[in-house]
């Protein structure tokens, strides 16, 4: 494994029952660098992000984190491993019974025996750090979307862990909490000196603050390397998921019977074209 990489994923392979997920994905996250993992809905990036927390195992392959067979570790070296990491999960997840000042809290003491004075000035200095020092005290039902995002990302970080994985972290969100989003992940991960994997739809602002960009499909890995050179990829389902088109080797239509077999000869007039 090179040295530069944090995460690295050899000849992967994974299946939910007979379904395969991955099959034979092989990449890398740059230590210290932000990497996004792309690609459409169900082509198993959440899935990737189970593997190196060691939710799931790999059938086949390895998962290494910082040279680490995950799937080889037993249940101790896996809890020390997790130590080292923080989840920022979809929109948030906060326990909605406790206030902000203790969501982030709770890893804190969950995890170490550090006197309550010295929780409290951590948690305050990680609230600091998403700009919601001010905000201790209010229920999670008393913020927004994006205010509920960044005290999740307090707490993510609140163990300072090695890397920081992320799922989904725009969904949902207006275009201004959105890009402070954004940019909270990219000035953390450098100010931190973090590994990030972002795991998004959103193209464009994931594209703007990744160093690294990975874009998974049909259980492989379809591309991956600088944005700059995702985007130019001749490969025609990259082209298509970069460039948000409907048609290409993702069809918008479902595969099914003919317009024929279901209206008969010229009864789908205004049925669109037959289904691909």
């Amino acid at each position: 494994m090179s040295s530069a990489a944090f995460i690295e994923f050899r000849d992967v392979r994974f299946a939910y029952n007979e379904r395969a997920i991955l099959d034979g994905v092989s990449f890398a996250a740059p230590r210290g660098k932000v990497t996004a993992l792309m690609g459409a809905s169900g082509g198993g990036k959440t899935t990737v992000l189970r593997l190196i927390g060691g939710q799931v195992r790999a059938q086949a392959g390895q998962v290494l984190f910082d040279g680490q067979d995950v799937g080889q570790l037993d249940n101790d070296a896996l809890y020390a491993a997790r130590r080292r990491m923080g989840m920022l999960f979809q929109f948030g997840a906060l326990f909605t019974d406790m206030n902000v000042f203790d969501n982030v809290a709770f890893p804190l003491r969950e995890h170490t025996q550090l006197p309550e004075v010295l929780v409290r000035d951590i948690v305050l200095m990680k609230l600091d750090a998403v700009g919601l020092r001010g905000a201790r005290e209010l229920m999670p039902s008393q913020v927004s979307g994006g205010m509920a995002r960044r005290v999740a990302l307090a707490r993510a970080i609140a163990l300072d862990p090695e890397l920081v994985m992320y799922d989904e972290p725009f969904a949902g969100l207006d275009p201004i909490s959105l890009g402070t989003a954004a940019r909270l992940i990219r000035r953390l991960n450098d100010a931190l000196g973090l590994t990030s994997l972002i795991v998004s739809h959103d193209l464009d602002e994931t594209f703007r603050i990744a160093d690294h960009v990975v874009v998974l499909a049909n259980g492989g890995v379809a591309a991956q390397g600088t944005p700059e050179e995702v985007r130019a990829s001749t490969d025609p389902l990259v082209h298509q998921f970069v460039n948000a088109q409907a048609e290409g080797p993702v069809r918008f239509h479902h595969p099914g019977p003919g317009i024929e077999a279901d209206f008969g000869v010229g009864g789908g007039g205004g049925a669109g074209e037959s289904s691909r």
